[in-house]
């Protein structure tokens, strides 16, 4: 059973015979999570930054019914900062009092306990993990991009999306473009051979960087780098998980899900030397092989007075697709001309379908796209080719494991002695 949060459940199950669970699992659980109660669907915070509280925002506009009662984050002052933020927006709906706001390492424990949804946008690292232990509690998830940061975590994820449908559990994944209307008319209009064959697709996500925060006064080394999460390879894997990822999740959708045989990277850090930019890379490029020849160019950058760019290109036989204006060109020309929000789109789908007693799961898409993400970073970062047998064969990790982390330990990557924190180097760096 996922519906853990009645108090009077969590009795029955206690007492109730084998025979009598083993009846009672079998029943629609996504179903009985919401009827059963008083009709409110209680959603939980892991991770109080600005992507998690965007996300509570999004399940709450589904409907009045869904109410916030749980928040974590490794600093308590994020999370209180974040529920206020949220009271102000939503008053009637964010119902998190002092006992349900919780810090450290191990309050995502506190969120899963009270909530039947719980919604993770927190440290890359820990995505897989955390939803492994929600849905091991029966309970919901929407789980941010990336879902993954290395193999190992995607088999993490994996195994939990797969237990997600044995429980008949809903999980929904933040790679927003398969809920934009308007990328879904286009993709159904280049399936039906708008452009002809696909022969090339250009990707960019050229950006500036993620914000920069200077270690507080009396921070630990190892709070300064959960402080500053995604300029930390073993905390956010880098950009091609991280940013890049959305547009290789597009280039799979169009290429109907394929995935890339084989890839080769470039990447390294050109101008962002100061301590506080961690030990990711500014700038990465990586090349897709496909066995029916397609190459997808796939590129990010977090510099500062660059060039920025955020597209989908997808080049055909007859014609041409700019999926993130939703315009075809060449022997067909058409543009979708209608609105589209896939933020709040995707949790009407989660929560329509909870109150409705049905379940989605887009673990296939989210392990798949992630996974081609973290083949190109850790190409970029050694400067070999990966393939997608090998990365899939691997259960390499970057150290040390979720379930091995504790506020007290050695911070992973440390200062060197120029002041700089150590990068990986191709042609040397050996990862898998």
């Amino acid at each position: 059973m996922n519906n853990e949060n009645l108090q009077t459940r969590r009795q029955f199950l206690r007492t109730s015979t084998a025979a009598t669970v083993a009846a009672v699992g079998a029943l629609n659980v996504s179903r009985s999570a919401h009827a059963a109660g008083s009709g409110v669907i209680k959603i939980g915070m892991i991770g109080a930054g600005g992507r998690c509280a965007g996300a509570a925002e999004n399940a709450m506009n589904s409907g009045p019914d869904v109410r916030l009662v749980a928040i974590h984050d490794i600093f308590m002052d994020r999370v209180k900062g974040k529920l206020e933020v949220l009271k102000k927006k939503k008053p009637e709906q964010v119902q998190v009092d002092d006992a349900h706001c919780f810090d450290g390492l191990e309050g995502y424990k506190g969120v899963i306990e009270a909530s039947d949804v719980v919604l993770i946008a927190n440290a890359a690292k820990f995505h897989p993990f955390y939803a492994m232990a929600a849905i091991k509690a029966g309970k919901h998830v929407f789980v941010e991009k990336p879902h993954g940061i290395d193999p190992h975590g995607i088999k993490t994820l994996t195994a939990a999306c797969e237990l997600a449908k044995q429980k008949k559990l809903c999980v929904v994944s933040g790679l927003q473009s398969r809920y934009h209307d308007g990328y879904i008319e286009t993709m159904k209009r280049l399936h039906d051979g708008a452009i002809g064959d696909i022969v090339a697709i250009e990707e960019n996500f050229l950006r500036q960087p993620y914000g920069v925060y200077r270690r507080q006064e009396g921070w630990t080394e190892l709070q300064s780098q959960f402080g500053n999460q995604y300029h930390f390879v073993w905390l956010s894997g880098d950009d091609v998980p991280q940013s890049l990822v959305h547009n290789m999740d597009r280039a799979s959708w169009a290429l109907k899900e394929q995935v890339p045989v084989k890839c080769h990277g470039i990447g390294g850090r050109a101008s962002s030397f100061s301590p506080e930019h961690g030990n990711v890379f500014d700038h990465h490029s990586v090349i897709y092989h496909y066995a029916n020849g397609v190459r997808a160019y796939a590129f990010c950058r977090t510099e500062v007075r660059c060039y920025n760019e955020v597209s989908s290109i997808i080049l055909g036989s007859k014609g041409r697709c700019d999926l993130t204006r939703c315009q075809i060109e060449g022997e067909t020309k058409w543009r979708y001309e209608g609105k589209a929000d896939p933020y709040d789109a995707e949790h009407r789908a989660l929560f329509g379908a909870i109150r409705e007693g049905k379940t989605i799961n887009n673990g296939d898409y989210m392990a798949r796209s992630t996974m081609i993400g973290i083949m190109g970073q850790i190409s970029c970062y050694t400067g070999a080719e990966v393939t997608w047998d090998q990365i899939n064969k691997s259960d390499f990790f970057f150290a040390p494991k979720c379930e091995d982390c504790r506020m007290d330990m050695e911070p992973p990557v440390k200062l060197g002695p120029d002041g700089t924190y150590p990068v990986y180097v191709p042609g040397v760096t050996k990862l898998i």
